[in-house]
């Protein structure tokens, strides 16, 4: 399965349908891009910090670099408490009525890493989009690394 920016899509365009008609045995509730309201804020959070790298770009002081990097901090968090509580409400808000019930069992898929639930091993790791941010924040660190250096040798 493969989450985007506005909508979770199958590695085939069947394996969305497969998914959900596989989870319907155990209870869970089907997955509809649609009904996911994160997948409609998304562009718009991508579209800030994009604002905000071009705003730092025109004017290239230190403290930009700082906010854009305390900016990807909290969206990220935010961003994986959110997936998270997703996760969470997904794998333990079952239909009680369920063909398959295992009492005590949870489905909650992993956040990163992978988990193995009942015969089904689930893997969850970031794709490219999600390490193009990863790497904006190191670049982000670097520079302000950069030009801490530069400023003590200046010093000196």
């Amino acid at each position: 399965m493969h989450i985007w920016i506005n909508q979770i899509t199958g590695a085939t365009p069947y394996d969305l349908k497969n998914i959900n008609l596989l989870n319907h045995y155990i209870g869970m509730k089907e997955i509809i891009s649609e009904s996911i309201p994160e997948l409609l804020l998304m562009p718009y959070v991508l579209a800030y910090l994009i604002f905000g790298a071009l705003v730092t770009e025109l004017y290239p002081k230190v403290g930009m670099a700082i906010l854009g990097i305390i900016n990807l901090v909290i969206v990220g968090i935010v961003g994986l408490f959110d997936f998270w509580r997703w996760e969470y409400n997904y794998g333990h808000n079952l239909n009680p009525d369920a063909p398959i019930i295992i009492e005590g069992m949870a489905y909650q898929p992993p956040l990163l890493g992978c988990k193995v639930m009942l015969n089904i091993t689930a893997c969850s790791y970031p794709s490219y989009g999600g390490m193009i941010l990863g790497l904006s924040l190191v670049v982000l660190i670097y520079i302000l690394w950069d030009e801490n250096r530069r400023k003590k040798s200046d010093v000196v």
